[in-house]
């Protein structure tokens, strides 16, 4: 039997971002784009501009940056159960692009320095009631006296502004409003006995109870006739718990998926949740009987059999591995992180053909989202008999996670191997520049 190690074709090589790490996931990525892109449409960011980033945190929290990336934590994901809470999560930080907020931060942030205050601004997050200052925007580091207290102020007006905002753009964006307060309900749980104890001036966010009233009064007077589209609601309802189930399978501890969805709750989410950490914990045989449970009620869903791809590449079943990533492939269309694991299997399995669809596979999935473990894959299926191609693909992989002393090296080596008409001759020299 052998092993990948765990993530390895979920996560795909996590890269490092604001002290945390990105996951790479077609099925999640996807799930949250569907719920993302109204929104983004609504406040005329671009389709092809709009980049969804789930960030590995246990964190509640979400933010935009520039408008066009947006980051979401799966501690969040895996906390919100309604993916209705969860627009609203992201059109209360695109209510903070809207708002001009970072701009005016950075302006009054100037002013306040010169008052001798040291202010840093660590991002602006939905979820920082509590005065935890890890989680969230305009949070004060080292400003005391008459300067904190003018920019906690300044940034608690941000935060009605940014919800009053995300709430008009749920409606513009013909999405449902309430999910602000589900959200807000549901924080409002986790931290009301803290806030009881809380001196109000001294967050940076309104309390949540003040925030629940404001945004309540705020749907009456846009949305008072508003009613959701039932068949919608319930069709991506269905989507998100699979990807909430998938995060809680693959970060959370045994116990814990034990905890949440056991062995006498027989949903789709619930089978998915038990066989990702069946296959984390060693157990492929009950890992394959769910996923194969899983096809057969859903045979149109890819990303079940990529999964069952996974658990037959640890047996060491390549071709059945190999014939579950391609109907992936098939259900689920321009797929990089699917790609990028068909390649690996192909590249192990050693057919005549294996290696040049193996390498044809990860260049495909280059082009559409380059990726660390893809290099690394690519240079795997290149191996000994093309090694200048294997030490460029390395060097990129290098260049992609961080080590620049591995960059040079296996830059240097692809062109001593390679012509230097060649294009990864070239490439290799970028990277030495």
């Amino acid at each position: 039997m052998r092993k990948i190690v765990l993530f390895l074709l979920c996560a795909l090589f996590s890269t490092p971002v604001l002290s945390a790490s990105l996951i790479n996931d077609t099925e999640t990525e996807r799930v949250l784009m569907k719920l993302v892109l109204p929104l983004a449409r609504a406040a005329n960011i671009p389709d092809n501009r709009l980049k969804i980033h789930i960030v590995n945190d246990d964190d509640f929290n979400a933010f935009v940056m520039g408008g066009d990336d947006v980051y979401v934590y799966t501690g969040l994901l895996r906390q919100i159960k309604s993916p209705d809470a969860l627009q609203a999560v992201v059109a209360h930080e695109l209510g903070h692009t809207l708002g001009g907020h970072m701009a005016q931060m950075s302006e009054r942030m100037n002013a306040e320095m010169k008052r001798t205050m040291l202010i840093q601004a660590l991002g602006v997050g939905l979820m920082v009631a509590g005065g935890n200052p890890s989680l969230g925007a305009g949070v004060m580091a080292g400003a005391t006296g008459v300067a904190q207290q003018s920019m906690l102020a300044f940034t608690r007006d941000e935060e009605r502004i940014a919800d009053n905002l995300g709430v008009d753009l749920m409606v513009s964006a013909k999405q449902n409003p309430h999910g602000f307060v589900t959200v807000l309900e549901q924080m409002h749980e986790l931290t009301g006995t803290m806030e009881s104890k809380i001196n109000p001036n001294r967050i940076n966010h309104p309390l949540t109870t003040e925030r629940l009233n404001n945004v309540r009064a705020r749907i009456a007077d846009v949305a008072p006739d508003y009613k959701p589209n039932k068949s919608v609601e319930k069709s991506r309802h269905a989507e998100y718990e699979l990807v909430r189930a998938k995060l809680v399978g693959y970060l959370d501890a045994p116990s814990r998926v034990r905890e949440l969805y056991p062995s006498s709750d027989m949903s789709d989410s619930a089978l998915y949740a038990r066989a990702i950490a069946n296959m984390r914990g060693g157990n492929l045989d009950g890992a394959r009987i769910g996923t194969r449970t899983l096809i057969a009620r859903n045979p149109d869903n890819p990303y079940f059999y990529e999964l069952l791809g996974d658990i037959e590449y640890q047996f060491g079943h390549y071709d059945d591995s190999v014939d579950a990533y391609e109907r992936a492939l098939e259900l689920a269309g321009d797929a990089p992180q699917i790609q990028t694991a068909l390649a690996l299997v192909l590249s192990e399995r050693a057919r005549p053909d294996d290696k040049l669809r193996a390498i044809e596979m990860a260049k495909r999935s280059l082009l559409s989202e380059p990726a660390p473990l893809t290099y690394w894959v690519l240079a795997r299926a290149y191996g000994d008999s093309d090694s200048g191609r294997h030490d460029w693909a390395m060097a990129e992989y290098y260049n992609m996670t961080g080590d620049t002393k591995n960059v040079k090296k296996y830059a240097k080596r692809a062109q001593k191997k390679l012509k230097k008409s060649d294009s990864e001759y070239i490439k290799a020299g970028d990277l030495l520049k």
